[in-house]
C-alpha cells in the first residue's frame, strides 16, 4: 500500500507540470494585458510609458521560458508571487477565500452523501414501485433545475417563511464568519448554498446508487447469500452495498474537488467571495499569477482526491490489492 501511494504521488508530479504549462500557456492567448487594465480602469487615460515600467516590474517582458521557469520554480519553493492586480500576495487572496469554498464544498457533500445513499438505495430494493418513482422523480428534478434558479427560488423562500414569522424582513449575512468563532452566524452565511448545491449534487449520486445497486443485485454472490438463508439486511449492507459504493465514490470524489473551484453561481447568487468568484475575477483582469495560482490549486485537489478515492476501493473491496 506505501509503494502504492509513493508511486500516485511520483505520478502526480507530471500531471502538475502538464497543468502548469497549459494553464500558463493559456493566459497568455487571452487578448489584453493586465498593465492596461489597471492603469485604464475606470477611463482613465494610459500611458505607454507607464505600461511599459508596469510590464517591467512584473516581468512580462521576459522571455516566455524564462517566465515559465520562474514560475515552476516559485511553485517548487512554495512561493506563489503576488497578484497582477491587487498587489497583495497570492497567498493571502487565497487564504480569505477558500475556507468558504472549501465548508460549502464538505457541508454539500455530506447533505448530498446523506439523502443520495438511503434513497438511491431504497429505490433499486423496491425498483418499479411507487417509492422508487417518487424517488427517481426528485433525482430528475435536482438534474434538470438550474443552479441560479434553485438558489434564487430558495432564498425568496426563506425570506418568505421568516416574514411570514417573524413579521420583519430578513436576509441572511453576506460577511463570512468562521465555524470555531460563531457557529450559528456561520451557519446562517453557509447552510443555504450548501443544501442548494446537495440537493443539485445529490440528485446524480441518487441515480448511480440505484443503478449501481440494481446491479449487484442481479449478481451471483447476492442470489448465493440468499440461497444460503442470509439475513436480507446483511446481504444489502455487508455485500450488495460495499460493492455498489465503488463508482459512487468516485462521483462523490469528483464531484467534491468541482465544489472547490466550481461554485461559481452559487456564489454569485448568494453574493459569497469564494475561489469559484475570485477565479472568474483574476480571468477577467488578466492577472496571471493569481489565476495559475487557483487553477494549479484546483488541480491539486483533483490529485489529492482521486488517491484518496482509490485508497477507499481497497477498503470498501478487499479484493483489491495495490502493488
Amino acid at each position: 500500500m506505501y509503494r502504492y501511494v509513493v508511486k500516485r504521488l511520483l505520478m502526480a508530479i507530471p500531471t502538475l507540470v502538464g497543468a502548469a504549462a497549459l494553464v500558463f500557456v493559456l493566459m497568455r492567448l487571452i487578448p489584453g494585458d493586465v498593465c492596461v487594465i489597471r492603469l485604464g480602469s475606470g477611463g482613465a487615460h494610459v500611458d505607454p510609458a507607464s505600461v511599459e515600467a508596469c510590464r517591467l516590474k512584473l516581468g512580462l517582458n521576459d522571455p516566455l521560458i524564462v517566465q515559465f521557469l520562474d514560475f515552476l520554480y516559485s511553485y517548487i519553493t512554495f512561493d506563489f508571487g503576488t497578484s497582477m492586480w491587487s498587489g497583495r500576495a497570492v497567498s493571502h487572496e487565497i487564504a480569505i477565500r477558500l475556507p468558504v469554498s472549501l465548508e460549502i464544498a464538505v457541508l454539500a457533500s455530506l447533505i448530498a452523501i446523506l439523502i443520495a445513499i438511503p434513497l438511491g438505495t431504497i429505490s433499486a430494493l423496491r425498483e418499479n414501485t411507487w417509492l422508487d418513482h417518487a424517488v427517481r422523480v426528485i433525482a430528475i428534478a435536482g438534474i434538470a433545475t438550474p443552479s441560479f434558479w434553485l438558489g434564487i427560488m430558495s432564498l425568496v423562500l426563506v425570506l418568505d417563511i421568516t416574514y411570514l414569522a417573524t413579521g420583519k424582513p430578513w436576509m441572511p449575512p453576506i460577511d463570512y464568519v468562521p465555524l470555531w468563532r460563531d457557529p450559528l452566524a456561520n451557519l446562517t452565511v453557509v447552510l443555504l448554498p450548501a443544501l442548494t448545491v446537495g440537493y443539485r449534487y445529490s440528485a446524480v449520486t441518487m441515480r448511480l446508487t440505484r443503478s449501481a445497486m440494481l446491479e449487484v443485485l442481479r449478481e451471483d454472490y447476492i442470489r448465493t447469500a440468499r440461497a444460503k438463508g442470509l439475513v436480507e439486511k446483511l446481504i444489502i449492507n455487508r455485500h450488495a452495498l460495499k460493492n455498489a459504493l465503488l463508482p459512487v465514490v468516485t462521483l462523490i470524489g469528483i464531484e467534491f474537488a468541482f465544489l472547490i473551484g466550481g461554485l461559481v453561481v452559487t456564489e454569485q447568487v448568494f453574493n459569497l467571495n469564494g475561489i469559484g468568484r475570485l477565479l472568474v475575477q483574476a480571468v477577467q483582469n488578466q492577472d496571471n499569477t493569481l489565476t495559475q495560482a487557483l487553477v494549479m490549486l484546483v488541480v491539486c485537489i483533483f490529485v489529492i482526491t482521486n488517491l484518496v478515492v482509490d485508497l477507499l476501493y481497497a477498503w470498501l473491496d478487499p479484493r483489491i490489492r495495490f502493488s
